[in-house]
């Protein structure tokens, strides 16, 4: 049976994976298309309804990210959200202007008549608007079914045709019934009965996986992250020990990390397969020694994990597959599937190792989101401390420390870090923060402790509350908390005397501190 699929084109929207995501909890399957996708290619993967993302140009602006006309005559349902939504109204007849008034933020919503769109939402509502073009009239055939006081065309639709457009952003959680909004369109006007679920995406791609190695032989770089431990156990209930996993240690993962990724996978753990893992622990201090600069060091680091991963995979040989851990926002992110993301460079999308001879690349988690590979590690028995383990760069500690790398540094943050969330998780608070950890500040100040002076560093502790991880705010930790842990960290970690929280959002900040 061939899988029901809803499209998102996407218009360069911040929010076109949220988009996504928010279609799959209405468990139907959603894939994101550049909008510079051609329209045979489009009714090609024939699917059940499209999705019209925002975006951040102005529709009515020459050169503006448009589309054929045509897609709005294939019979496919379509919703257009924001730009989408006025782009769609300027294609098919009606008009878009720059708006007397500029809408952003929470804002009232008034519902104007019945609509499958908003079945079972309240006539008065909130919405997240942010537009500075509005629709002033509407194209023919189209009805207004929302407004809000300075928007005269919230939503419209031209039921008929299964055309709808929303002027606000219904995938936001500040708009409480967006997800209803969303539910409506794809389960309702595009008829998707919703059978796309984590168990069945499981037991179907361990059955793809053993189609198409056969017998050939498998290798796969295991980080101990949640991405490559997913795609590790995903291929070993596939294969066997027909895979080999290499596990890199480069001294620079979180305090017990490399001991506990042994323990799961390692000789003694649950899985049937090749484990080789390697110490490489004093190979990484000595490159790093005296370079200070973030992005020379993960440079460094990332280079360094290829010649190392390139060196086992020459002792065992040719093998058939490489396996990665790509999901799916690293391959949107790489200008691979949407329109909206800055391509950069990935360790899961680019930077292969040049001289491991493989055929061919799989990728069993390329579908799935970040929240759907841990649907799917708990569905194949993972530990949950394991796929619950707080996302960690790849360069590991090695950014998280400012400054020169050393064996010393790396201690100090690995126990100031490990207080951290021990007592992150003793209150409760493990599972409601987006990203937490702590850091080592490249600044030294005088204290006090006991009757001696002292001249040790600064750690700054971070925590974090994101959706996507593209924009965060700090996180509000209870001061008993960070009091229990600034007193914790200054009493038992040797070499720190001062702990501070940081409060910066990003932006302007980034998550990480480098």
């Amino acid at each position: 049976m061939t899988q029901e699929k809803v499209i998102v084109i996407d218009f360069g929207g911040q929010y076109n994976q949220l988009v996504a995501r928010r279609v799959r909890e209405c468990n139907v399957f959603c894939e994101i298309y550049s909008y510079r996708t051609d329209l045979e290619q489009i009714k090609a993967m024939n699917p059940k309804g499209i999705i019209l993302t925002g975006g951040p140009n102005s529709c009515i602006e020459e050169d503006a990210p448009t589309y054929q006309k045509e897609l709005f005559e294939i019979g496919i349902p379509v919703l257009g959200l924001c730009y989408g939504a006025q782009l769609m109204q300027h294609i098919l007849g009606g008009r878009v202007e720059n708006a007397p008034v500029r809408e952003y933020g929470k804002t009232e919503v008034f519902l104007e008549k019945a609509s499958p769109l908003f079945a079972d939402v309240p006539e008065k509502t909130i919405c997240w608007m942010s537009h500075f073009d509005y629709i002033s009239q509407v194209a023919p055939g189209f009805e207004i079914t929302a407004h809000t006081a300075d928007c005269p065309v919230a939503a419209a639709e031209d039921k008929e045709k299964g055309l709808y457009v929303i002027q606000f952003h219904p995938e936001v959680l500040h708009t409480p019934e967006g997800t209803k909004m969303i539910y409506n369109f794809v389960r309702n006007v595009c008829g998707c009965a919703g059978t796309w679920r984590m168990d069945s995406f499981v037991e179907n791609s361990i059955k793809e996986i053993r189609q198409k190695v056969g017998d050939g032989k498998v290798l796969c770089a295991l980080s101990g992250g949640v991405d490559s431990s997913v795609a590790a156990v995903m291929l070993a209930k596939a294969i066997g020990k027909q895979l080999t996993c290499v596990f890199v240690d480069h001294g620079l993962l979180r305090k017990n990390e490399g001991d506990e990724v042994e323990a799961v996978f390692g000789p003694e753990g649950q899985y049937d397969l090749n484990f080789i893992r390697v110490n490489a622990q004093e190979r990484y201090y000595s490159k790093l020694a005296g370079v200070t600069e973030p992005e020379e060091k993960r440079k460094i680091i990332g280079e360094e994990f290829i010649r190392v991963f390139e060196e086992e995979a020459k002792k065992i040989g040719t093998v058939d597959f490489l396996v990665q851990g790509t999901i799916y926002p690293d391959v949107v992110e790489s200008g691979l599937g949407g329109e909206s993301a800055v391509i950069k460079s990935h360790h899961n999308v680019g930077g292969l190792p040049e001289h491991v001879d493989f055929k061919e690349i799989i990728e069993p988690l390329r579908d799935l989101f970040k929240d759907e590979v841990r649907k799917a590690g708990l569905e194949m028995g993972i530990p949950e401390y394991l796929v619950y383990r707080q996302p960690f760069p790849g360069p590991g500690l090695g950014i998280r420390i400012i400054g020169e790398v050393t064996a010393e540094k790396v201690r100090i943050v690995q126990d100031a870090d490990a207080i951290y969330r021990e007592e992150i998780a003793n209150a409760g608070l493990d599972r409601s923060i987006g990203q937490y950890f702590a850091a080592l500040t490249n600044m030294r100040s005088v204290g006090v402790m006991g009757d001696e002076r002292t001249y040790d560093y600064a750690v700054a502790l971070r925590a974090v509350n994101t959706i996507d991880f593209m924009t965060a705010e700090s996180a509000e930790i209870p001061w008993e908390v960070l009091q229990k842990v600034m007193g914790r960290i200054i009493n038992e970690v040797k070499g720190v005397n001062r702990v501070m929280y940081d409060l910066t959002s990003k932006p302007p900040g980034t998550i990480e501190f480098e």
